[in-house]
């Protein structure tokens, strides 16, 4: 069993890594021949910069959008923020003083993640119009991700887990030296969970996260009277010319 999960995490990773790194690529590639930023929007690069620092971070134009939307899904996107980062612990050696300082807070963190997933379910069921443009994909997408998070607060609370046994055979995998991992329900059910997430990210609607910072609509400036738009591929037929 531990074979086969270090041989599925390395697959995972390089999957992940080689998939987002494509997904990026092509993202940066794609013309945007038009200037379309969604307005209100900032007149100069400083703004750009500053708005999209308040689109990442608290999600404005969410905000503006629907309240409830937004507290759930600042509440999951925060709350899976302070999970990651608290396991960091598994993969460094010493643990970082910054990662030592957050471990209380991921806890409460793991509670939020799961309270904003499932209030975002229970939106997707409830909601008329929600639930008319929602595909099964996004169902599954929410399903995977609480039982993630509850399998993870069910290794903390209820079935303890070995954990100096999975950071070192995470520690290990790092290199490709092959460890042990305990035989818990809850960890095999929470690292499977874990694996199909990272085959799946590259492909499927996540993509927003990498996405976000290539939008047309966030990352222009509203200049088009001050400043002529031309896409690379118009710029380089427009030299042909002349």
């Amino acid at each position: 069993m531990s074979l086969f999960f270090a041989l599925l995490f390395i697959v995972a990773t390089l999957v992940l890594v080689i998939g987002l790194t494509r997904k990026i690529i092509q993202y940066a590639r794609t013309p945007a021949p038009l200037k379309i930023p969604t307005t209100p929007a900032p007149v100069t690069q400083a703004g750009v910069v500053l708005r999209m620092f308040r689109e990442v971070v608290f999600f404005e134009s969410l905000f503006k959008s629907t309240k409830w939307t937004w507290l759930f899904g600042w509440m999951f996107h925060l709350g899976l923020l302070l999970v990651l980062l608290r396991h960091l612990r598994y993969f460094t050696d010493p643990v970082w003083l910054p990662i030592q300082l957050i471990q209380p807070f991921g806890v409460y963190a793991g509670y939020a993640m799961v309270i904003g997933l499932v209030g975002l379910l229970v939106r997707r069921i409830f909601v008329d119009r929600v639930r008319y443009i929602s595909a099964p994909s996004d169902f599954l997408w929410l399903a995977i991700l609480i039982f993630i998070g509850f399998s993870g607060l069910m290794m903390k609370f209820v079935a303890h887990t070995d954990v100096v046994m999975v950071k070192e055979f995470f520690t290990g995998l790092m290199g490709f030296s092959f460890g042990t991992l305990p035989v818990d329900v809850p960890l095999i059910v929470h690292l499977l969970l874990v694996a199909v997430l990272m085959l799946l990210f590259p492909f499927s609607k996540l993509l927003h996260v990498p996405g976000l910072f290539f939008s047309p609509g966030r990352n222009q400036v509203d200049n088009p009277r001050e400043k002529r738009h031309l896409a690379p591929w118009a710029k380089a037929m427009e030299e042909q010319k002349n």
